[in-house]
């Protein structure tokens, strides 16, 4: 409702819009804490539409830990980035505040979405803003590419096309996972989840796996996930509020939470069926994602990109953990919910900051934003705040997640061996990020900057949050008697995740302070341009869509010779009908003695053959 109003309160006054949107985004965040107090779990219904097949639908709300949880991240960062779009975003913001509420309300219907169908269409609503706000910026104009496009050539996309890219990524895991409902429908005969939930499906658990994967691949696509996991780089073409807010906090995390309602189903399932398979697969495509992504964040030149494959690897993390739930149950849901939290907060606030920086600088690229945190005193700490989280350095929030995600995957050896080198190269590009803003002044910032409390107070809120949030957990341990690694049973991976991150962040000073040998840039280079060069998935994205358009190309050369075909068979049936039509006078006397001169003809033929 209020983003159909926002276009006609812009038009009256520019404030006027803002103030809606902001108000919107407040009273989102006071319901959706609301809801927090209602008795739990409740789901709401309200008759909607019948179908021929599904039956009677309903409008369902479900209320349980899970969707409040999702639905007060939403909301409360939703207000933080609204009010840092009041001095981020500049113009007539009529398109921008329309997409922005919609956004946020069909990500709330999403989250409490009580059936399948429903999220479905809240999913696939969000994903048009998301399209629509990462191509904000669609005049592509050449004079500000340095600010407002993607990548370097022979990568260098415009937004236009970075949205269309993910628009077109995201919608063909849309399919697959369509598929994937339609299937799990005619297995269960329903798509609410709490039905789901007390039905042990009667059906071949391969075609219910099979069905359960077609369904996480959507989720994967959404989450930027192996294979789809190239559309959110380009992303950051967008907005870096809409970075903020879709792209870190909330729309990308929805995977992760349809992932973990169907982690709830299958381990209600698992004692009558074997769908281990489910889990083995988020676990290794999130561990694998969070590895490949946190290496091409170490080489990116530009911050939004470092940010954007950060989130992706964080979001593997999530996954890895949700890949666990099989062995750990509900406390790997937890955990992978306890990092989704700490991640929302430092990573917004990283994104608002990389904005500002921006802005700042006139340019999205490392080497122009030097020095920055001479002049941004409040952004210095809040940046170095939600790095150090980022990082998962003790007592940050981050820290305390991030081992809680651990100790959910220490009995699968592999993948936590895995994630603990991920680790490692988080906090090599973390400190690179850092470095930036504590080396020499650069050319393009100096000392004629107002830091107002208007545009800081959204990124210094969540990272002092997750100080706060970390502090508090030391408190809780502290205060029991039982240590902290006894609670978690996971002495050794803690240690060696710990010296992974020390070691990363120790490396990462040396290189970005001292310097590497000859020797030792020789023996990196082939490596870094191999990153550099998105380990070639990029590219291999560009030529499965060349071939496509190759052989759709081919279709329609085949279409229109197939037609021109059919035509020309037309064209010669017209003609021979026309000659025959001359044959008919329209004398019937001249018609009837044509019958009998062609009777005599055949009586004539016969007597000559018989005789």
């Amino acid at each position: 409702m209020f983003a159909l109003l926002t276009p006609i309160s812009v038009k009256l006054n520019k404030r006027v819009g803002d103030v809606l949107a902001v108000g919107a985004s407040v009273l989102t965040a006071v319901i959706a804490s609301l809801l927090a107090f209602s008795r739990l779990p409740n789901e709401l219904k309200w008759s909607w539409l019948r179908l021929p097949i599904l039956g009677e639908l309903y409008f369902s709300l479900l209320l349980d830990p899970l969707s409040l949880l999702f639905a007060n991240i939403v909301a409360w960062i939703s207000l933080l980035v609204f009010v840092y779009s009041l001095s981020y975003m500049k113009g007539n913001l009529s398109r921008y505040w329309f997409l922005m509420l919609l956004f946020l309300g069909s990500m709330e219907l999403l989250v409490l979405s009580g059936n399948l169908l429903q999220m479905l269409m809240s999913w696939e609503l969000v994903g048009v803003c998301s399209y629509t706000l990462i191509s904000y910026y669609y005049q592509d104009d050449v004079n500000l590419r340095i600010v407002q496009w993607v990548g370097e050539p022979p990568e260098e996309y415009p937004p236009s096309h970075c949205g269309l890219k993910a628009f077109l990524v995201t919608r063909f895991s849309d399919a697959l996972m369509l598929a994937g409902l339609i299937t799990l429908m005619n297995l269960t005969g329903t798509l609410y989840f709490t039905e789901l939930l007390s039905t042990v499906p009667a059906a071949h658990s391969d075609l219910l796996l099979f069905s359960l994967i077609l369904i996480y691949m959507g989720a994967a696509g959404k989450s930027a996930q192996l294979p789809f996991m190239e559309w959110l780089p380009d992303a950051m073409a967008g907005p870096a509020s809409v970075s903020a807010l879709i792209h870190s906090a909330t729309m990308v995390k929805a995977g992760v939470y349809l992932t973990a309602r169907l982690s709830q189903l299958v381990i209600s399932w698992s004692s009558s069926l074997n769908l281990s398979l489910f889990f083995h697969y988020i676990a290794w495509t999130g561990a694998f994602t969070a590895f490949v992504a946190a290496l091409q964040a170490a080489v990116s030149s530009e911050l939004k990109k470092t940010l954007a494959y950060s989130t992706a690897s964080h979001i593997g993390f999530m996954m890895t953990s949700l890949g666990a739930a099989l062995t750990a149950g509900e406390r790997a849901i937890a955990a992978a919910s306890s990092y989704l939290i700490s991640h929302a907060l430092f990573k917004s606030s990283l994104f608002m900051i990389a904005g500002t920086l921006i802005h700042l600088a006139g340019s999205r690229f490392y080497r122009d934003m030097k020095g920055a945190g001479r002049y941004l005193k409040k952004t210095k700490i809040a940046f170095i705040l939600s790095t150090l989280s980022l990082m998962g350095v003790p007592p940050f929030a981050g820290f305390w997640s991030k081992e809680e995600v651990f100790s959910a995957i220490v009995s699968d050896r592999p993948a936590a061996l895995l994630a603990v080198l991920t680790a490692g190269v988080t906090a090599f590009y973390s400190v690179k990020m850092v470095s930036i803003l504590l080396t020499d002044s650069g050319d393009r910032v100096s000392d004629h900057i107002e830091e107002d409390l208007l545009s800081s107070a959204p990124y210094l809120i969540p990272s002092l949050l997750g100080l706060i949030l970390g502090l508090a957990k030391l408190f809780e341990f502290a205060s029991h008697s039982t240590p902290f690694l006894t609670y978690m049973n996971l002495y050794e991976v803690t240690f060696f995740h710990l010296a992974a991150t020390a070691t990363g962040a120790l490396v990462a000073l040396v290189v970005y302070t001292k310097g590497l040998s000859k020797a030792a840039v020789d023996l990196v280079n082939p490596l870094s341009r191999t990153l550099r060069s998105r380990l070639y998935i990029n590219a291999l994205y560009y030529k499965v869509a060349d071939a496509v358009s190759r052989l759709a190309e081919t279709s329609i050369i085949i279409e229109q010779r197939y037609s021109s075909y059919v035509k020309n068979v037309s064209r010669l049936v017209r003609a021979e009908s026309g000659e025959i039509v001359r044959l008919q006078t329209g004398i019937l006397g001249l018609r009837e003695l044509l019958w009998v001169l062609a009777a005599l003809f055949l009586l004539i033929l016969i007597i000559i053959l018989a005789g």
